[in-house]
């Protein structure tokens, strides 16, 4: 049993790891914001030197990607300063830091998934803010820093864009989808077992790609969660990112990662107990989609149903 502390303990992954934790026996302080505001320095250190946490997961994040283009020097204070703080006072304290990324930190011009090596060019403010975490991250923890690089994230928690389009469906609404943007939709409960299955095996420090297999556009995604909930897919009709000017501006037309490239970081054994590639299928860009988007869209209708709330990354 290890000591772990999560930030951002409120968000839809911060509460499916916080779970998962506990239901695998761990012992966890989980803390929100109103818990624990991670750009105050002193309150990040009084935690840590309270709880003494082994693995510090840090969920906590300025994730609105429009707002960080006319506010970047506040979002860079979450997303970036901040980890600064945690790396610090893990450093202090000899903890591993789990910092959450993102493939906004890669600019979706490559024709393959881009791999963990691949050199960062971040297009936005918010992936550049995000970059700086990581590089806050790994110098103040060379041998005890874990970037994980998620993507298109959505989960039985909270607001997502696969609850807003199962509302849509549910109300046989008509919906316009960009269809020029293409990503890897991932199901926040197994990004928080593969972040628990890293440190359990022992892998080394270093970055990650947490997402789930198969590709698809949001327009895609946005069909087959209509198929999903029993509405008619045509429905759903493309159209490009240009038809809706957003603040963000370049936004990273394609950021496939490539999780196999992990192969180049750790050992294979290592990664074998680790199960890194095994997160299940989204698969959405066919006509059956596999058992994790199933389940996951089960549980996002029982979400959208019960009202539950939290965000999406």
């Amino acid at each position: 049993m290890r000591r772990w502390l999560i930030t951002g303990a409120g968000g839809m992954l911060g509460r499916d790891l916080t779970a998962l934790l506990a239901a695998r026996g761990e012992q966890v302080a989980e803390f929100t914001r109103a818990g624990l505001d991670i750009t105050d320095a002193a309150a990040v250190r009084t935690v840590l030197e309270r709880y003494q946490p082994q693995v510090v997961v840090n969920c906590a994040a300025w994730t609105a990607v429009d707002d960080a283009e006319a506010h970047e020097d506040s979002a860079l204070e979450v997303n970036g300063r901040a980890v600064a703080y945690l790396a610090a006072a893990c450093a202090d304290h000899h903890a591993a830091l789990v910092q959450i990324s993102t493939d906004y930190v890669f600019d979706g011009l490559a024709e393959k998934p881009y791999a963990e090596d691949h050199p960062p060019a971040p297009r936005s403010a918010y992936g550049r803010t995000k970059l700086a975490g990581e590089q806050a991250a790994r110098t103040a923890l060379p041998q005890n820093a874990y970037v994980a690089r998620t993507a298109w994230l959505y989960g039985a928690h909270g607001s997502s864009f696969v609850r807003t389009m199962l509302s849509r469906a549910r109300a046989a609404s008509p919906v316009s989808v960009v269809d020029d943007q293409r990503g890897q939709p991932t199901w926040t409960a197994d990004v928080a077992g593969q972040i628990h299955a890293l440190i359990t095996a022992g892998a080394p420090a270093g970055i990650y790609h947490a997402t789930s297999s198969g590709d698809t556009t949001w327009f895609g995604l946005a069909r087959e969660v209509y198929a999903h909930a029993g509405a008619d897919p045509a429905l759903v009709t493309p159209t490009t990112t240009a038809a809706y000017p957003r603040r963000s501006g370049a936004l990273p037309p394609v950021t496939t990662l490539a999780p196999e490239s992990a192969a180049s970081v750790t050992s294979s054994a290592t990664l074998d107990r680790v199960g890194w590639f095994t997160s299940g299928p989204t698969s959405v860009v066919s006509s059956r989609p596999g058992p994790t988007f199933r389940a996951a869209s089960r549980c996002a209708n029982v979400a959208v149903n019960s009202s539950a709330t939290a965000s999406c990354t």
